[in-house]
């Protein structure tokens, strides 16, 4: 399955601190926005990701991200002249995709929760048509929005209702199979003029191949569209690493738990940023294993 990471927009919500830097590379408490979807697509055992930008973000990115070998994987850039929808990513990324699955991430969209890397294998694999995940929010109309039967089963999609028939929105985190690179090729644009990612989910589910996945309790999703969205996720993620002494979504940790990179790759990354408690944690937690192994 290959991964994209939608990262355009001129975050216009976030006027002025975005006129400067794109909304992903903002901190969420201690990292960079970009971090927490990468994240989610190394949890679910995705490892050739492309990060779609504008022009002029783009090269900010590559700076921060490299090509992904310090992570034990393969990160490319792709640009997005202006914003088109989310579908167009699809069109964006095709050359990227090829033949395979792919699992888009919206690049503001945070996720947390236990067993959630299990979770994403699971549906990883053997997709035939879409998966889709909904979270339960209080404004269901800023959102695309899910209706199920009293058995979870999909009925139907709504592109931000004014009379929601449900809170169940649909998060920024999609799998599909190979044939979504025809049905976003294929869409006509909304009345907006964008290429609606509700329109896409729409098409499978006429097929009949559209499933919901519920992120029930346990689970946390957070878009950080807003001002108060970001400091809520910035005030969630302290608390928690606080609370838990871990790192929410630290990429080198995931990929080194993985496999991905060896003990010492991520101890080489972390004394690389020795001097903040990021790259402090991450010795802390090698040396921690050394010693649980008896080898320190």
């Amino acid at each position: 399955m290959k991964g994209v990471i939608l990262a355009g927009g001129h975050g216009t919500r976030l006027y002025p601190i975005t006129l400067g830097v794109s909304k992903q590379m903002l901190s969420v408490h201690d990292k960079p926005l970009i971090y927490y979807p990468l994240s989610t697509l190394l949890l679910a055992g995705v490892t050739d990701i492309q990060i779609i930008s504008s022009p002029e973000d783009v090269g900010s990115f590559r700076r921060l991200l490299g090509d992904g070998s310090d992570l034990g994987i393969s990160l490319s850039y792709a640009e997005q002249d202006k914003p088109r929808g989310v579908a167009d990513a699809f069109r964006v990324a095709a050359r990227h995709i090829g033949n395979d699955p792919v699992a888009l991430i919206l690049g503001d969209n945070l996720f947390h929760g236990a067993g959630f890397s299990t979770m994403l294998h699971d549906h990883a694999r053997d997709i035939d048509g879409c998966v889709l995940f909904g979270y339960p929010v209080r404004e269901p109309e800023r959102y695309g929005v899910a209706t199920t039967d009293g058995r979870g089963r999909l009925l139907g999609l709504e592109e931000k209702p004014s009379a929601p028939r449900s809170d169940l929105a649909v998060t920024g985190l999609y799998f599909y199979d190979n044939e979504v690179l025809d049905i976003a090729r294929d869409l006509a644009p909304s009345e907006r003029g964008e290429l609606e990612i509700t329109d896409v989910n729409r098409v499978y589910l006429a097929r009949g191949k559209a499933r919901l996945v519920e992120l029930g309790r346990g689970f946390v999703w957070l878009d950080t569209g807003t001002h108060d969205a970001l400091t809520a996720a910035a005030q969630y993620v302290q608390l928690m690493e606080r609370r838990q002494n871990i790192r929410i979504a630290c990429v080198e940790e995931i990929a080194w738990r993985m496999g991905l990179i060896s003990e010492e790759d991520c101890y080489r990354l972390g004394r690389r940023l020795e001097k903040s408690p990021y790259g402090q944690y991450l010795m802390s937690v090698v040396r921690h294993s050394r010693r649980a192994d008896g080898l320190e």
